[in-house]
């Protein structure tokens, strides 16, 4: 359960992320979110003692939402292809339009040797958490004859591997500023997970 906060702790927490997404754990101070909130450094102090208390918060959050929102998926379509799809396409849906257009965790994982212990922690927690959302739904997609896995037959390989395309293409798709090579990536990789031998 996460705990209450106050309208502008949420609206800091909203902010670091952005400045997250945008660049990275060394790319900005308490400065910059201050400026962006329109409060004063010593006021974020109050909320969060330091920049690794605030950041491993919103990890903490994101981590949060995204698995409310993955078992919301399972819950709601309950077909493992259907699941997957709608996991690619929410992300597409946000590169295409420039919102959230990274996940926070992938950016923070460009910079684990640099970052603190904690939040480095809290990113493995939530690649550890997608990686058993992914081996579930393929678990159940390859007992549904959706999906084969290679000869290994092994989940979570496959999940990895889906997690890597995705997170690839989120990088491909910045760096060429083309919003369609993220669809086309992701979507290629699903294509493969239904027709691998």
């Amino acid at each position: 359960m996460r705990s209450e906060i106050s309208p502008k702790a949420a609206e800091v927490l909203a902010v670091t992320r952005q400045l997250l997404v945008r660049g990275g754990y060394n790319s900005f101070s308490y400065a910059n979110v201050a400026e962006q909130v329109n409060i004063t450094k010593a006021s974020i102090h109050h909320h969060f003692p330091s920049k690794e208390e605030l950041v491993k918060t919103v990890v903490a959050h994101y981590r949060q939402d995204a698995a409310q929102a993955l078992a919301g998926l399972t819950g709601q379509l309950n077909d493992p292809i259907a699941e997957l799809r709608a996991y690619v396409d929410y992300w597409a849906s946000c590169i295409a339009r420039g919102e959230s257009e990274f996940c926070v965790c992938v950016m923070l994982a460009t910079e684990m040797p640099s970052i603190p212990s904690d939040v480095a922690q809290e990113v493995r927690a939530h690649f550890d958490s997608m990686t058993t959302w992914l081996a579930d739904v393929i678990e159940r997609g390859v007992a549904r004859q959706q999906f084969q896995l290679d000869e290994a037959g092994n989940a979570t390989r496959a999940a990895h591997t889906v997690l890597a395309a995705v997170h690839g293409a989120m990088l491909l798709a910045r760096v060429s500023a083309d919003p369609s090579a993220f669809s086309s990536v992701a979507h290629a990789a699903l294509h493969r997970l239904q027709r691998s031998h």
